[in-house]
């Protein structure tokens, strides 16, 4: 943070730049006093200062554009001698009004994501475990980037970047939202300018030709029969094992051969073109059609919370031990790329809302593009 000897010319004239949400200007004069100026050109004043336990606390002087430089110099120096003799100045007072990151996001941010976002509870759990117990008892103005790079560091120690990237995006996202809905005393976002860490333990597995063959003979043997029906539908569409197992009859039009998913990842609907094989799927269980879910289980008719047992026999069957559920949705991104589609097909029957996304699999296009290539050894002889 830059530190300047505060002018009333310079506080006048001082601004923000356009990819900085604030920025702070410590007082050469006073230790401690700083001029906050945030992105709508709102400047005031504020003390920092470390509290008998040691923790570093900010609190809000006044607003620049009422009190004069010398008046808030005056108001600090007089805070900083109180908390040298060992007195907290604000102990009683109101001046931080700001909610405690527990109180947020748990009475506000959780209330309004369950109103859209169908994955909320992977935001419950990420503040549960990860960011209450470092921060839930902290008011949210007291949090600086320093805590939130410390958070980090620690969760380091146990945790892979993609984990922890994804807890920054959480607490990144909160104290956006609580700069957006004019939350008393959030005028700042503390992970503003933090970097989200590298990942490089992406685990990705692709089905070969063979391997899924090898599969498909397994599943047949399970005892679990809606298997069989399952695991082909998720090789043969790509869709996201929680779409296949709340597929209801009134989702698919047999006649045109689609699929509309009502309710996806990204809390819209989408539709997936069916091929001839994945119809004739459907259509078979259609024959046997009992309640409203096409992969119920049937002896409830109800969808299957989880099929992981009858799942992990089989892939241990078929010498499938490292494949997981997900890796189908993979697979058929790699067929698709490989039997040469383009990216944007992939995307769109993947239903990926960015192209970033569907470029993991670019790599898996060399294979067939070095085909491609060798088409021209044809016309070139061999070098001697």
């Amino acid at each position: 943070m830059p530190k300047v000897e505060l002018t009333e010319s310079f506080i006048r004239n001082t601004g923000v730049d356009t990819n900085k949400s604030n920025l702070d200007y410590y007082d050469r004069k006073i230790k401690g006093l700083l001029l906050k100026v945030s992105e709508s050109g709102r400047k005031t004043f504020y003390i920092r200062y470390k509290d008998s336990a040691g923790l570093n606390r900010q609190r809000k002087i006044g607003n620049a554009a009422i009190l004069t430089l010398n008046e808030a110099r005056a108001i600090a120096a007089r805070y900083l001698a109180q908390i040298d003799l060992g007195q907290d100045p604000f102990l009683h007072s109101p001046i931080n009004s700001a909610p405690t990151f527990e109180a947020f996001a748990k009475n506000e941010y959780l209330s309004y994501v369950k109103t859209y976002k169908k994955s909320w509870n992977m935001d419950e759990s990420r503040l549960r475990n990860h960011i209450l117990p470092h921060f839930g008892k902290r008011r949210m103005n007291d949090i600086e980037k320093r805590d939130v790079v410390a958070l980090i560091n620690g969760l380091a120690e146990n945790f892979k970047p993609g984990t922890i990237n994804r807890v920054v995006i959480l607490l990144r996202y909160l104290f956006n939202l609580a700069i957006k809905w004019e939350v008393d005393g959030v005028t700042s976002n503390p992970t503003s300018g933090i970097p989200l860490l590298k990942e490089n333990n992406q685990n990705e597995r692709f089905l070969s030709a063979l391997e899924a063959k090898a599969l498909l003979r397994a599943i047949n043997y399970s005892r679990n029969k809606m298997l069989k029906h399952i695991v082909p539908m998720l090789i043969l569409t790509g869709a996201r094992k929680r779409e296949v197992l709340d597929a209801k009859w009134e989702d698919f039009d047999l006649a045109r051969q689609i699929w509309r998913i009502p309710t996806t990842k990204s809390g819209k609907a989408r539709v997936v073109p069916l091929s001839d094989t994945a119809a004739k799927l459907v259509e078979r269980l259609q024959e046997k059609r009992s309640g409203d879910y096409v992969f119920a289980n049937p002896n409830t008719c109800k969808p299957y919370n989880s099929f992981y047992y009858s799942w992990h026999s089989a892939r241990k069957d078929a010498g499938l031990d490292d494949l997981r559920v997900h890796d189908l949705r993979h697979s058929f991104a790699s067929f698709l790329v490989n039997a040469g589609r383009s990216l944007y097909e992939v995307q769109t029957l993947l239903g990926h809302s960015q192209i970033k996304t569907t470029q993991r699999y670019a790599h898996l296009s060399s294979d067939s593009l070095r085909k491609a290539s060798n088409e021209v050894s044809v016309a070139v002889p061999e070098l001697t």
